[in-house]
């Protein structure tokens, strides 16, 4: 005889924490690589198995019934549980390196650091696949299935996981040569004030992010001539000629070493920030993720470095 609770599954759980955390349906597709409708459908099916709401619905929020509030908890239990449950039967069951490792990571970081990297971890490790999620959103890895995530900077407010450092780089200004020929190149950061700047928009703060440089003289409120919250889109539209940009160095290498544009007011970097690798907090790791983590740590010298 069946129960409720054999119509119940890891992805409906998954699904209602993810809509939680995101406060939206699309968020939550977002930070899981589904459709919308798809997230909806799976929250709907786990409704339909008890018969009640766990989510208020409206045009503008999203945001749990009763039910939905005393189920958080104990779904986030669940989830956890079943990733240590996940790791020590990988450990157990597999010791050569094999298997499926899911990444998170920025997509600009994604398209221009990780992918370069696949041909050389194929040939070390052809027995790992790769599965790569482009997203900004810093979620609870085993919330949404990750073993891995790639991010920068401050990394509070999520615990049951490891912060492991694995590279520092500097934020450049740059711009392109045909730009710097009509307008003339800034030589102080005070000097920006009369240029076409490009600003970045924090999709986890709403902001547009303010150019950390050695200089109090940077304009504290600019004028941006085109705003962005995509990175690559800030460092196409550098080479295009729309103005000066700010951005990581890891961003903007390829088209440094190219010519398409060229650092401007290196003398005013700002400090370095340090790119780490998230995992989870247990105590066995499954071989495939230490492997892959230690291809990564192989790495850091050419993330690093000037280039």
């Amino acid at each position: 005889m069946s129960t409720p609770l054999d119509g119940m599954s890891l992805s409906q759980l998954r699904c209602f924490i993810a809509v939680i955390d995101a406060g939206s349906f699309v968020g939550a597709a977002r930070q899981l690589a589904l459709t919308t409708s798809g997230v909806s459908k799976t929250i709907s099916r786990l409704e339909a198995v008890y018969g009640l709401r766990l989510l208020h619905r409206s045009t503008h929020s999203i945001s749990p019934t009763d039910a939905g509030e005393q189920l958080i908890g104990p779904a986030r239990d669940v989830l956890n549980g079943a990733a240590n449950i996940d790791a020590i039967l990988t450990h157990a069951s597999k010791g050569a390196a094999a298997g499926n490792v899911r990444i998170g990571a920025s997509p600009a970081f994604v398209r221009r650091c990780l992918v370069p990297l696949l041909p050389a971890f194929k040939e070390q490790h052809p027995d790992i696949a790769l599965d790569l999620r482009a997203s900004d959103v810093i979620v609870d890895l085993a919330e949404v299935g990750l073993d891995l995530a790639i991010r920068s900077g401050r990394l509070d407010g999520l615990p049951g996981h490891v912060r492991l450092p694995w590279f520092e780089f500097d934020w450049v200004v740059c711009a392109s040569p045909g730009y710097m020929e009509r307008y003339g190149t800034p030589r102080t950061p005070s000097d920006l004030a009369t240029h076409d700047l490009i600003g970045f928009r924090n999709t986890r703060t709403g902001l547009v992010e303010h150019w950390r440089l050695r200089a109090d003289s940077f304009p504290r409120s600019p004028t941006w001539h085109f705003i962005t919250d995509d990175a690559e889109s800030a460092l196409l539209a550098a080479e295009n000629g729309v103005g000066i940009m700010w951005g990581p160095r890891w961003l903007a290498a390829d088209a440094l070493a190219l010519g398409t544009v060229i650092e401007v007011l290196p003398g005013w970097r700002g400090n370095k920030m340090p790119m780490s690798i998230l995992r989870r907090e247990q105590t066995l790791l499954p071989t495939r993720v230490r492997a892959v983590m230690g291809f990564l740590h192989d790495q850091a010298e050419t993330f690093g470095k000037e280039g």
